[in-house]
């Protein structure tokens, strides 16, 4: 009797940028699995590569084309997706590697997976082209990202996502509920829940209902919050903007539904750099609005980003920056200097900042968040909290707080824990502190 049985084509893949991205790349290797594609983790091995890029600022085009050269060097068969495959139709690819196969932009899986059979067919075998409900993911076993929208509908003069990944368009909230329910029940206990704008979501439908498990739901941050609630693990919500709605979560929060724990893209605190900024807040109203969410739930983190050196920034608006910065006392902060991103409005701004101020005005940024971080944790000193932990080493162990998102906030270092597995919950005692970690004892 002959077999029939097949190799399976093998694809390479390099995934860059941001959590966002790393979303489209889990639903690109999800359906090649689907389809029986085996995913090579090395380019001698592959039979093609699939490069999905980041093209937000300067340096990460660079990263972005540099990654698709080694690819091209090491393998030959290169397709390219991802926001760099959106900057000028693919022409910045195109030019730099005009070898590559194929060029999307991003969230394109059909794009991508056309290019894919056209270059590498995979004939179909039952016995192969079978994958677990949560599909394939690039992140640890027991936390997960789960991508709400597409797009932006705001203008940012420093931003070009909104040219590159369209406006908002919100995912139907029953698929939400859905992907979060595969992963909660394939041992996720951890929801890291993204998009552009996570706060606007179902704004595009009108926060139309929609049913999961028979009961209407409305497309709405508050209800989908609620839902997500319901389902037993850590709920994180990123990239927040602070409208009047959002206010609706906090409760939530304060109610253990979902952890006290918000990302919030300031981005300054001067009324006129905000203005030029095309961003929709205002530095008074955030503060009042920090203080009532702090009294509605004392223990809520905040973590937050900025933006030094915009063009026309002057001493004293970076002085009231750094005013806001002492009054706010918030908790994790990242800062960048002002980049000029091609295709930004923003580079049309008068009085660009020199780029050494810009440099300075960073680090006397950082530094006094520095102690302001030093300062919060080291409050946190002979508390007792939940932590969860996310690696073992030889003689302690690595874990995270509802304060600390993975790979962007603090740690906190357990080192007497015993018969803890990555993805547990332990008890512990806060021993000591840094400026950004924490160190324990479990209890």
């Amino acid at each position: 009797m002959s077999s029939s049985k097949h190799i399976a084509q093998k694809v390479g893949f390099i995934s860059l940028g941001c959590p966002k991205a790393l979303v489209d790349s889990e639903q690109i290797l999800t359906q090649l699995r689907a389809e029986g594609y085996e995913i090579s983790p090395s380019y001698e091995d592959a039979d093609l590569v699939v490069v999905n890029t980041c093209g937000f600022i300067d340096s990460a085009v660079e990263e972005s084309l540099d990654a698709i050269g080694e690819a091209l060097a090491e393998n030959g068969k290169v397709i390219v997706t991802g926001c760099l495959g959106a900057k000028e139709d693919g022409d910045v690819v195109k030019k730099a590697h005009p070898q590559v196969l194929a060029v999307t932009g991003p969230h394109a899986l059909p794009e991508v997976m056309s290019a894919i059979h056209t270059h590498l067919p995979q004939p179909h075998d039952p016995y192969t082209s079978l994958i677990p409900p949560q599909g394939i993911r690039l992140t640890p076993k027991h936390y997960a990202y789960v991508k709400i929208s597409e797009g932006c509908n705001h203008r940012c003069t420093f931003c070009i996502i909104p040219s590159m990944r369209g406006d908002l368009v919100s995912r139907p909230i029953h698929q939400v509920m859905q992907e979060a329910e595969h992963l909660v029940n394939a041992g996720v206990k951890e929801l890291l829940i993204i998009s552009q704008d996570t706060s606007a979501y179902g704004v595009d439908v009108k926060y139309r209902t929609g049913f999961w498990q028979g009961t209407p739901i409305k497309t709405r941050l508050t209800e989908l919050a609620q839902a997500l609630g319901t389902l037993g693990v850590w709920v994180r919500l990123h990239y927040v903007y602070p409208y009047p709605h959002v206010d609706d979560v906090i409760p939530l929060m304060a109610e253990g539904k979902i952890l006290p724990y918000l990302d919030v893209p300031f981005q300054h605190a001067n009324p006129r750099i905000l203005k030029a900024m095309k961003r929709p807040a205002n530095a008074e109203n955030n503060l009042a609005r920090i203080q009532q969410w702090r009294k509605i739930c004392p223990e809520i983190t905040l973590r937050s980003t900025f933006i030094v050196g915009f063009p026309g920034e002057t001493e004293a608006e970076f002085e009231e920056l750094l005013d806001f910065l002492r009054e706010a006392q918030l908790d994790r902060v990242g800062c960048f200097a002002y980049s000029p991103v091609e295709g930004a409005a923003a580079n049309q701004l008068l009085d660009p900042v020199p780029e050494e101020l810009k440099e300075d005005r960073r680090e006397r940024f950082m530094q006094l968040q520095e102690e302001i971080s030093r300062q919060r944790l080291a409050e946190k000193i002979g508390q007792r909290m939940t932590v969860m932990i996310d690696e073992l080493t030889e003689d302690e162990m690595i874990a995270r707080s509802s304060a600390d998102a993975p790979e962007i906030d603090g740690l906190v270092y357990v080192e007497n824990a015993v018969n803890a597995q990555p993805g547990d919950f332990i008890e512990v005692e806060i021993t000591d502190s840094d400026a950004h970690d924490l160190f324990a004892t479990m209890i």
